[in-house]
């Protein structure tokens, strides 16, 4: 699959004090790829870089360093921008217009005609499920949630190849944040790349296709979803079930294995072994007691315990 977007040793400073040309470094030599035609999550808590990295693939800002790449041409190439879609965390318009007044002067700004313009904010005011009766209203008069749902809309008035989304589930209430859902993954379906920064775990769980955390302006992991999340940093935890044993009975048969945690349940007990030599050692020890094995499987992270600091956890 090609890459939609290259980054390579992207890094961008603030002067945080006029007089002392103080710098703050928000992102700090950021490298990432991003293949076409998947939902890429971009995830890391508030100040981690996030809305920085998007900015300075928009051309919103210049970076301090390095270079990057959507589409095949350099971030520079302002042709470029015809093929993307933008909604930012906190869409800002202009507030006296009505939400169709909004749409179509954005597909003027993309060259479509009044009609095809007319055509296509029905089209994606429907889609981002905005309910008909407010299409006419003045947007000062909008909640934040409908607010989100034009900014979605507006995205996608040039129908680009790459959209990115900036927190795109803030302000929607459980039943838009559904909706929303469905519409980004029907996008995938219909080709198109989705790059989504989010502190939303559960949004990201289930949508994204690979990830990549950032943490204080550094990328601290970039991978599979899946795989990332049966990864818990140099060790992997396993899930053992057996039966025909009671958890005290059991705790005593591998009480030397330090790195061994033994849990009971109805008929039978679980047992976790973050060490995969011991194993074998559990096993053996129920075999001894003449204990049956249900299971032996990895644990899996939820992105939450992934994405936590080790000093926060």
């Amino acid at each position: 699959m090609v890459n939609i977007i290259e980054i390579e040793n992207l890094s961008k400073d603030y002067e945080k004090e006029f007089w002392k040309k103080k710098k703050i470094r928000a992102l700090d030599d950021l490298s990432l790829t991003v293949e076409g035609g998947q939902i890429f999550g971009f995830l890391g808590g508030n100040g981690a870089g996030k809305t920085t990295t998007i900015k300075l693939l928009m051309r919103l800002i210049f970076p301090s360093a390095g270079t990057a790449k959507i589409l095949g041409r350099d971030i520079s190439d302002v042709d470029m921008h015809s093929k993307i879609g933008y909604c930012p965390e906190n869409p800002y318009f202009y507030d006296y217009l009505k939400a169709t007044e909004l749409m179509n002067y954005f597909g003027s700004l993309f060259g479509l005609s009044p009609a095809a313009g007319k055509d296509r904010t029905a089209e994606l005011l429907t889609r981002v499920g905005l309910d008909e009766k407010d299409w006419n209203k003045q947007l000062r008069k909008y909640s934040k949630g409908m607010l989100q749902r034009v900014g979605i809309a507006q995205s996608l008035i040039n129908d680009p190849e790459l959209i990115f989304l900036d927190e795109p589930m803030s302000g929607l209430d459980p039943v838009g944040r559904r909706e929303i859902r469905e519409l980004i993954a029907d996008l995938r379906k219909n080709g198109k790349t989705i790059f989504m920064s989010s502190h939303i775990l559960s949004d990201i769980e289930a949508l994204c296709d690979n990830v990549a955390i950032l943490r204080k302006g550094k990328l601290v992991a970039q991978g599979d979803l899946q795989e990332l999340l049966t990864k818990t940093g140099e060790s992997q935890t396993f899930e053992i079930n057996v039966k025909g044993v009671t958890a005290e009975s059991f705790e005593k048969e591998v009480a030397d294995l330090k790195d061994v945690r033994v849990s009971g349940k109805p008929n039978g007990a679980t047992i976790e072994v973050t060490n995969e030599e011991d194993i074998e050692k559990v096993l053996s020890a129920l075999r001894k007691v003449n204990g049956s094995l249900t299971s032996v499987q990895p644990v899996k992270l939820s992105l939450e315990q992934f994405f936590v600091e080790p000093d926060e956890k």
